[in-house]
């Protein structure tokens, strides 16, 4: 009962999928980390679905496309998109350390929040049109499309990686969503899983498509890596919206990854 209402957890805080409700206590939230990639494997199912639908009613590429990019957002929310956009405004700020938090805070959308958004949506909607042409047509020729399946489980390890940080990584603020979960996790266990997800996840993606998965998983490990950089040199730790920073960008990151591949 306790991980059922775990998984509820889970879903409630990181999806818009419709859960049971009931009132939650410290106890639930034991585990709900171990869960989040859940939420991702969702996206990538959905993702799947969407390239077979795609095959079976021909519908071209840019519709494919721009479907493909918004189901991650119908299903989250935007919940990360909106901490890449409050990360960006705080980055391009050039305050201190302190204003930058207070930024991350800050519910207006400023500008530079803006101009990465629309940057980041020209460089998705370029390497995910491209992945799914790949797709579409060793699809057709083939049977199967390894690039692609590979490229559904880059949702699944972007958010292990981020529970992980939540698990790991040192906090920028002391209260916020962010520091509750990671007060009310057990720790030693919830990272042992997300690793054992994470890595099991890699292992899914290059069995898939060795050149392909391993890029994609390589792409978000280098993000992963630019995101404790990035967050203790300018905000002193991680907050929710950096978590949300970085399964924006590891996704970007290994879309490009895919289109690179694809090519090869």
């Amino acid at each position: 009962m306790q991980f059922l209402k775990a998984i509820d957890v889970a879903f409630s805080m990181y999806s818009k999928i419709p859960m049971p409700g009931f009132t939650w206590n410290s106890d639930d939230m034991k585990y709900h980390l171990i869960f989040f990639p859940m939420v991702g494997a969702v996206i990538g199912l959905l993702e799947w679905v969407w390239l077979r639908v795609c095959l079976a009613a021909g519908i071209g590429n840019t519709a494919a496309t721009a479907v493909a990019l918004a189901i991650p957002l119908l299903v989250t929310g935007g919940i990360h998109v909106d901490g890449f956009m409050d990360t960006m405004d705080a980055v391009h700020s050039w305050q201190d350390r302190e204003k930058k938090l207070e930024i991350l805070k800050d519910p207006h959308i400023g500008a530079f929040a803006v101009i990465s958004l629309a940057a980041y949506g020209l460089l998705a909607f370029a390497a995910m049109s491209q992945i799914l042409r790949v797709a579409v047509s060793r699809q057709i020729s083939s049977g199967h499309a390894p690039l692609f399946v590979s490229f559904c489980c880059v949702f699944f390890l972007s958010r292990a990686l981020s529970g992980i940080s939540v698990s790991t990584f040192r906090m920028a603020k002391k209260d916020g969503m962010l520091k509750t979960s990671e007060q009310t996790a057990e720790k030693r266990i919830v990272r042992r899983c997300l690793w054992a997800e994470a890595a099991l996840c890699v292992f899914v993606m290059v069995w898939l498509c060795p050149v392909g998965g391993g890029l994609m998983a390589l792409a978000v490990g280098l993000a992963f890596v630019w995101y404790r950089r990035m967050s203790y040199r300018t905000f002193g730790g991680i907050t929710g919206d950096l978590a949300g920073w970085f399964v924006t960008v590891a996704e970007l990151m290994a879309m490009i990854a895919g289109w690179i591949a694809g090519m090869l």
